[in-house]
């Protein structure tokens, strides 16, 4: 593999390399997942440049009424820190130890993520809102994943937005308070009564399985979500029941 390494300063230096064809050329934040390149998609070649983004200044965590914008490079160690709904500091506890809380950023966990992880998952119920640059250009999480590279290739994620006027619970089954979770459901509910549900432990990305204002359907949503959710670690049959009892759970601790 050849690495070429670059540190700009500004962001229309490094969008000028983010745009480059060859070498294929990425965003490094805080390293995490650069060496274990699990996801094909996001890194789809061998010979890679990488773009440092640490000059960028794109770590703040910026309250803005009923949003929080959170720079892309912002570490989860420090969004834990911020005033963020409990249960998406719970996501957070268990999507990453201790130590890689400080390296893992907000946008490259949110990047490098499969079904399993947590913190999507429960990002994915609260709706954020990725901004990508060049152009501004505002992106849901949830339309990233099915085609991350072909969305994110040339390009910077620089903020993630989420609501801070919502209520959101967080449930997860796993064989072991260690391990990765088998089901995790997410339900994140606004004043206005519109209620998201979002469903992971497989595949490549979270399951949205529910966004309308009919909160008395959460519960069968989070099982359908499931019925084709089998793999090496669970089958379907097991995993739609537990999606729902999960669900309960969590509409219960919404109330």
């Amino acid at each position: 593999m050849h690495l070429e390494y670059h540190r700009p300063q500004t962001l229309e230096e490094a969008l000028e390399l983010l745009a480059r064809e060859q070498p294929l050329t990425i965003p490094l934040g805080g390293g995490a997942f650069l060496n274990a390149r699990t996801r094909p998609a996001t890194i789809p070649q061998d010979d890679v440049a990488v773009v440092d983004l640490q000059d960028l200044a794109l770590d703040a965590l910026k309250p803005r009424g009923n949003f929080m914008d959170l720079g892309a490079t912002a570490s989860l160690h420090s969004l834990l820190e911020a005033d963020i709904p409990e249960a998406l500091r719970d996501a957070i506890l268990a999507e990453a130890t201790y130590t890689r809380r400080f390296t893992q950023t907000v946008a490259g966990t949110l990047v490098a993520a499969d079904g399993i992880s947590p913190f999507a998952t429960a990002m994915m119920a609260l709706d954020a809102q990725l901004t990508l640059q060049p152009g501004d250009e505002a992106l849901p999480l949830g339309e990233l994943y099915p085609f991350r590279w072909d969305h994110l290739r040339g390009k910077l994620i620089t903020k993630v937005t989420i609501p801070t006027n919502v209520k959101l619970a967080v449930e997860t089954v796993g064989r072991s308070s260690y391990d990765d979770p088998l089901v995790v459901v997410a339900i994140a509910q606004w004043p206005s009564g519109r209620t998201r549900v979002v469903v992971g432990g497989w595949g490549d990305a979270p399951h949205l399985a529910m966004d309308g204002n009919e909160a008395v359907h959460a519960i069968e949503a989070a099982r359908s979500a499931a019925y084709e959710a089998s793999d090496h670690r669970a089958s379907a049959e097991y995993r739609r029941e537990v999606a729902a009892v999960l669900a309960r759970r969590a509409l219960d601790n919404l109330k």
